[in-house]
C-alpha cells in the first residue's frame, strides 16, 4: 500500500472486512497499543484491561464491515474501547487502580536499602501526584506513559486533540507535575 496513510488503513478496512487475515493482522498490530492505552488509560489491570481489549477487537469485527468511514477506525476502535472500559468499571462497582509494588520487604542487610526507601518515597510521591492530576493532563500523561509508547497520530485519535497541540500540553501538564512534586520535596534529578 502506498497511498496515504488514511488510504492505508481504509484498504486495510476493506480488506479485512473481506476475509483476509492479513488485514485483519495489520489492524491489530497498527492499532493493539492503542486499545492497551485506552484501557490503561482507564486504569485497569490485568484480567479487565484483556477483557476490554478482546471485546473491543470482537465489536470490530461484527461492525467492520458496516462502518461509515473506514479511514477512522482508529478513532472507532478507541470510542469502543472508551465505551467497554467504562462498562467494565460499572460491572465491577469500583475503580481498579493499583499502585505499582514499591518495597521489596525481603530481608537485606545490604548499604543500598536506604537508597531503596528513598527511591521507594519518590515513587510513591510521582504516583501520588500522577494520579492528583486531572482533566486533559490526566488524560494525555496516562496515554503517554503507555509501553510501547504510542505515536503521537495514535495519541490524537486517542484523545480527539490536535497533533501540534500534543507536544506543548504535556510540556506544561510535565511543568505543573515537577512544580507539585517540588512542592512535597521531590526534585528533578535530570
Amino acid at each position: 500500500m502506498t497511498g496515504s496513510p488514511a488510504t492505508d488503513v481504509a484498504a486495510l478496512v476493506r480488506a479485512a472486512a473481506a476475509g483476509d487475515q492479513a488485514a485483519w493482522n495489520g489492524l491489530v498490530e497498527r492499532f493493539g497499543n492503542l486499545v492497551w492505552a485506552v484501557a490503561r488509560a482507564h486504569r485497569l489491570q490485568g484480567d479487565d484491561a484483556a477483557d476490554v481489549f478482546q471485546t473491543t477487537w470482537l465489536r470490530l469485527v461484527e461492525h467492520l464491515p458496516r462502518l461509515r468511514e473506514p479511514e477512522r477506525v482508529g478513532a472507532w476502535l478507541a470510542t469502543t474501547a472508551r465505551h467497554e472500559c467504562l462498562r467494565v468499571i460499572r460491572r465491577s462497582g469500583r475503580e481498579t487502580a493499583r499502585e505499582p509494588e514499591l518495597l521489596d520487604l525481603t530481608p537485606d542487610d545490604g548499604p543500598e536499602v536506604s537508597s531503596r526507601l528513598v527511591t521507594a518515597e519518590r515513587d510513591t510521591a510521582v504516583w501520588h501526584a500522577l494520579r492528583n492530576t486531572t482533566g486533559r493532563c490526566r488524560e494525555l500523561l496516562g496515554v503517554l506513559l503507555a509501553e510501547p509508547p504510542l505515536s503521537y497520530t495514535e495519541v490524537s485519535e486517542l484523545l480527539g486533540m490536535p497533533i501540534g497541540s500534543i507536544g506543548p500540553t504535556r510540556r506544561r501538564c510535565l511543568e505543573k507535575l515537577r512544580r507539585d512534586l517540588a512542592e512535597v520535596g521531590v526534585h528533578d534529578r535530570s
